[in-house]
This record gives structure tokens, sequence and C-alpha cells, in this order.
């Protein structure tokens, strides 16, 4: 679904004090979005905390597709109201960094999803796959299998392709809960995966991780962009050289939508001052 636009203005989360989610983990406003702050390995424990205690929550990873996406006032308030919600993409973080002048390092789906199967299998916590292909979660069990025995996967789902309102989220609910499944990671796509995501809260009896594009990276299917193109916020134009026409018009038109976003708060905090918080 494509956001309308809003004007700028408008699209600013207008606060002055860090918002604190219910696992005792800061936000701050950045945009459209409220991010977590905090070191990748304490939202990394946070995560599985929540999902040791089968606690029903939901988790984004916010990148500038998300954070454009938000400009939308329904989906805005999907991904604020996640417990956590990551700096997954190097604009979002920047720009979190930029205005907010904290230390926050990345929390990209792309890492945490190795980093949390490995702690899974450390504290013996069941794993669930929701989306993507089947033979795309095969491929990630069988790599789990390899590097990680222990690792339990305790159930995996492929839904039909249909939109969230069309889905059996009844059915869904009851194999998860099923499986006994502590951490459920799911791959439906943003904006798609944080709205079912949303709707499930209060339903699935864990935590939920939007993960996307994780998937295809640990099953081998996708390649990531080289470490120094990830630290210059690059990763994205590696990925359009390797999916130019899938790819092109998402990122030139995303890209350039964030970048007004950005450049509209950095001026209006020059104008006017922020109201974002210090």
């Amino acid at each position: 679904m494509n956001a309308a636009l809003a004007s700028p203005s408008r699209s600013v989360v207008d606060r002055t004090e860090p918002h604190h989610s219910p696992v005792s983990l800061p936000k701050l406003p950045v945009l459209t979005v409220d991010i977590t702050v905090g070191s990748f390995a304490d939202q990394v424990k946070v995560i599985c905390d929540l999902g040791q205690a089968h606690t029903s929550s939901y988790v984004c990873c916010v990148n500038a597709h998300m954070t454009v996406e938000a400009r939308e006032p329904g989906f805005a308030q999907v991904v604020n109201g996640a417990d956590l919600a990551t700096a997954d993409g190097m604009p979002v973080l920047k720009a979190l960094q930029w205005f907010h002048r904290v230390p926050q390092e990345r929390v990209a789906g792309n890492d945490l999803m190795p980093a949390l199967l490995e702690e899974a299998a450390r504290r013996g916590l069941g794993v669930y796959l929701y989306g993507s292909s089947d033979e795309v979660q095969q491929r990630i069990v069988d790599r789990a299998a390899r590097e990680l025995p222990s690792l339990r996967i305790v159930g995996r789902w492929s839904p039909p392709f249909r939109p969230v309102d069309q889905m059996d989220l009844a059915g869904d609910a009851q194999r998860i809960n099923g499986s006994g499944a502590h951490i459920v990671l799911v791959s439906l796509g943003c904006p798609k995966q944080e709205r079912w995501m949303a709707t499930m809260k209060g339903k699935v009896n864990g935590v939920m991780l939007g993960i996307g594009g994780a998937f295809l990276l640990y099953a081998g299917i996708d390649k990531r962009a080289p470490k120094w193109m990830r630290d210059l916020s690059l990763e994205w134009l590696y990925r359009l050289w390797l999916e130019p026409r899938r790819l092109w018009r998402r990122y030139v038109v995303t890209n350039s939508l964030f970048l007004v976003l950005f450049f509209n708060e950095a001026l209006r905090r020059a104008w006017g001052g922020s109201r974002q918080g210090k």
C-alpha cells in the first residue's frame, strides 16, 4: 500500500521527551517514527526476554522505506506501537545520530536474525518461521541445522499471498501458539509484515520480528553489500545494482522522499528550534 504524500510539518513526530516502551528501552522520535535507543546486545537481550516470557509483542526494523511509508498516520501508529523499533537502515541511524546526538549503533534485521537464532539456541527458545516461500524456509532450516544444531525451529508457515485483512489470522495464531514458539520471525515485506504483527499482538504468545529480506540473506539466496558500502549508507545502491528492474523506482522515489523529510526537519529545527527532544 502506498502512503499518501503528507506535508513534512505534519509527518514529523512532535514531542519533547523520549518515549519509553514497556520493555524499558527508550525511544526517540526520528521524522515519522520512534526509534529504540540501546546497544545491539541490549536489544537482542530484550527481544529474547520478551520471547522467553511469552509476552505478546512485536519488533519493527526501521529503514528509509518504512519511515516514508509512515507518513500515513495509520501505519505510523503501527510502527510506533511496536515494543522495539530498531535503527535498521543507515539513513535512519544517521538521522537519529544527527538530530539527537546519541552514539547509537545500527540494529539491522540482517544482523538481528543470526544473533537471535544463536541466542535462542543458547537459551533453548523455540523459533517459528512465518512468511516467504517454503523453499526459502527450508534453506533456513538446513543452514541452522548445520550451524546451530541445538536450535529448535518449532514450526513454519508460508501463507498464501493476500491482504492482511483476508488472511487466516485465527489459524495463524493457533499454529504459532500450538508450536510453543517464543520467537516468531516474519517475512512478508513492508508494510504488510508490520500490519500483520500489529494485528496479531495480543493473539500470538511470543515476540514477533518483521525482518523481511533477512530470510533471503540467511538462506543464501541474496548477497549483502560489502561492509564499506554499508558504513557509507550505500547498501541500497548495491541492491539496486543486483536487481535494477525491480528496485530502481522504489529506491529513487523512497530515498528522495526520505531526504525531503530529513532536510525539512533540519531546516525547521534551524529556524524554529527542536520539537523532537535534545
